[in-house]
C-alpha cells in the first residue's frame, strides 16, 4: 500500500501523470486487494479503460465476487456498452447481496433501451425481495414518472418522501409536485412547490405554471418576477407573466412585460401578436396595429393575426387596407375561405362590387355550409339584383336554421317580385 499512497500524494501535487505511471508499473506485483483499490483509483480519476484491464482479471479470478462484477458494469454502461454490462449483472445470483442492486441497474439499463415493461419487472422483483428499500420505490417512482404514468409514479415517491426529500441530487418534492400537476391536481401540486426554496429557473417557472393553474396568480406573478430576476433571458417567463397581469385586469403591467419579453425573443410572433391585443385593450391602437403587422411579417399566414388585423381596420374603416392586407396575405400562397369572405365584405364597403362578388363565389365554394356566411351573401345579391341567385342562397341557408321566419318570409316576398 506504500505505493498507492505514494501515487495519492503525487496527484495531491497535480502531478498526475507520474501518479499513474507509477501506478501502471505496480499492478504487475500488486495483490488482489492492491489491484482492487487501484482500479476504484482509476475509476475516480476517469481512466475507465484501465480501471476495465484490472476489473476483468481479478474477475477471472474470482468469477462470483458481485462487487467485481458491480464495478466493471459501471464502467460498461459508462461506456455505452450496454449488452457486456446487462450480461454481467444478470449472472448475478438471487441469493447473493448485490443482486437488489443489479436489479436497480438492470431496470435503469432497460429502460434506457424504451424496454420500460422489463425495466418495470426486473423493480417489482427488487421491491418484492426489499420492500422497505426506499431507493427502490425511487427507481419505480422515476420510472413510471417518465413514462408519463405519473399516479403510479406518485405513490412510490410519497413513500420516499416519509424518509427523505432528496435522492442522487434529485428533490422529491419537485418530482411529486410535478407528478400531481401532470394528473390536474393543482393544490397538491402546489403544496410540495412550496416545501422548498427553489432557485433552479426552470424548477421555479413550473412552480409558476402550476401556481396559474391552481388559480394562485399572485403567487404565479411572484414566481415569475423571480425567474425574471434571476435570468432575464428567460423569455417564455415575460409571456406567462404579461398573462397572469392579465387575469388580474392589471393590463398596463401585462403590456409593459410583454414589451420588454420582445427584447428578448424578438422573433416571437405569438408574443408581438399578445402584445397587440394588449394595446389594444388600453386603446392603443396605433401601438396595436403595429405589434400586430410585425407578428403577421414573422408569418404572412398567422391566421388569427391576419382577422384581428382585419377587425382592428374595420373599426378605423380603413376598407382599402384590408384589401391590400389579404391581397398580400394570398399572394404568399396563404389561403382560407375567410380570407375570401373578409375581402369581398372589404370590396362591397368600397363600392367595387364585381371585385366583391368574385371573392364572395369564392368563399362560396368552401362556405356553403356556413349559415352566416349565406345569409350575408344572400343579401348582397339581392342589393346587386340577382334575386334568382339570391333565392338559391337563401334556400341552402333555411336548410340550415329552418326556423329563421323572417329569411323564409323575405325568400317568399322575393319570388313574388
Amino acid at each position: 500500500m506504500d505505493t498507492i499512497m505514494r501515487a495519492l500524494g503525487l496527484m495531491e501535487n497535480n502531478q498526475n501523470e507520474e501518479a499513474i505511471e507509477l501506478l501502471e508499473q505496480y499492478i504487475p506485483t500488486a495483490n488482489e486487494e492492491e489491484k482492487y483499490t487501484i482500479a476504484e483509483l482509476f475509476i475516480q480519476w476517469g481512466l475507465l479503460n484501465e480501471a476495465k484491464e484490472i476489473l476483468q482479471d481479478l474477475l477471472q479470478n474470482y468469477p462470483d465476487e458481485s462487487d467485481l462484477k458491480i464495478m466493471l458494469a459501471d464502467i460498461y454502461i459508462e461506456q455505452e456498452n450496454d449488452e457486456e454490462a446487462i450480461n454481467l449483472l444478470g449472472n448475478i445470483a438471487e441469493d447473493d447481496e448485490a443482486y437488489t442492486q443489479a436489479l436497480i441497474q438492470l431496470a435503469d439499463l432497460y429502460q434506457a433501451q424504451g424496454l420500460h415493461e422489463v425495466a418495470e419487472q426486473k423493480l417489482l422483483l427488487a421491491k418484492n425481495k426489499n420492500p422497505n428499500e426506499i431507493i427502490i420505490d425511487f427507481a419505480l417512482g422515476e420510472l413510471y414518472f417518465f413514462i408519463g404514468e405519473s399516479n403510479k409514479s406518485i405513490t412510490h415517491y410519497e413513500k420516499v418522501a416519509q424518509q427523505t426529500n432528496e435522492v442522487a441530487s434529485i428533490s422529491i418534492y419537485e418530482r411529486l409536485a410535478e407528478a400531481y400537476a401532470s394528473v390536474g391536481e393543482y393544490e397538491a401540486a402546489l403544496n410540495y412547490y412550496q416545501k422548498e426554496d427553489h432557485e433552479n429557473v426552470d424548477t421555479l417557472f413550473k412552480y409558476g405554471i402550476t401556481a396559474f393553474q391552481a388559480n394562485r396568480k399572485d403567487i404565479a406573478i411572484h414566481v415569475w418576477e423571480k425567474v425574471i430576476e434571476q435570468d432575464s433571458y428567460y423569455h417564455t417567463a415575460y409571456f406567462q407573466l404579461a398573462k397572469a397581469y392579465e387575469e388580474e385586469e392589471l393590463i398596463q403591467e401585462a403590456f409593459d412585460t410583454s414589451q420588454k419579453g420582445i427584447k428578448v425573443d424578438e422573433f416571437n410572433k405569438e408574443l408581438y401578436f399578445y402584445t397587440g391585443k394588449l394595446a389594444h385593450k388600453l386603446g392603443h391602437d396605433v401601438e396595436s396595429e403595429s405589434f400586430v403587422r410585425q407578428a403577421i411579417a414573422l408569418d404572412v399566414d398567422y391566421k388569427e393575426a391576419v382577422l384581428f388585423l382585419i377587425e382592428l381596420l374595420k373599426e378605423k374603416e380603413k376598407h382599402e387596407e384590408i384589401v391590400e392586407l389579404v391581397l398580400e396575405t394570398k399572394r404568399t400562397g396563404a389561403d382560407d375561405p375567410i380570407y375570401e369572405w373578409e375581402v369581398a365584405r372589404a370590396y362591397n364597403e368600397i363600392e367595387s362590387f364585381k371585385d366583391a362578388l368574385n371573392h364572395y363565389k369564392e368563399a362560396y365554394n368552401s362556405l356553403q355550409h356556413d349559415s352566416d356566411f349565406l345569409k350575408e351573401y344572400g343579401y348582397f345579391l339581392v342589393e346587386e339584383g340577382r334575386k334568382k341567385e339570391a333565392t338559391q342562397v337563401f334556400d341552402e341557408y333555411l336548410a340550415l336554421q329552418p326556423l329563421d321566419e323572417t329569411i323564409r318570409e323575405y325568400v317568399e316576398r322575393l319570388r313574388q317580385l
